[in-house]
């Protein structure tokens, strides 16, 4: 799935968050490492099921969740560096919309 480039968009079901949505994408994976109470900058990868495939992208308080109800996602990543700024972020998405994103593999 790397290098992905793509928009943030506001979450509509699950607070202080905002999300990547991949629509029917088959990933094939289980539920490994998964929670519906992520941090501020703890990554999930909902693999699909009740909901769409998509990865949450918590900026603040979050219960994880879709129109279907709580969902758990697979926590796969954390932010560590410009994590003080994720309020900064939720903010942008929240009142100006979607906003540019890109992740690349560390090497």
């Amino acid at each position: 799935m790397l290098p992905l480039k793509t928009k943030l968009i506001q979450a509509r079901w699950s607070g202080e968050a905002a999300w990547i949505p991949f629509g029917d994408l088959e990933l094939d994976l289980g539920h490994e490492n998964h929670t519906s109470y992520p941090a501020p900058g703890h990554l999930l990868l909902y693999p699909g099921g009740l909901s769409e495939t998509e990865i949450l992208f918590p900026y603040g308080a979050t219960v994880f969740a879709s129109k279907m109800g709580q969902l758990a996602g697979n926590h796969f990543a954390t932010i560590f560096e410009g994590n003080e700024r994720l309020g900064e972020l939720g903010n942008l998405v929240l009142w100006k919309g979607a906003q540019e994103i890109s992740f690349t593999a560390v090497k």
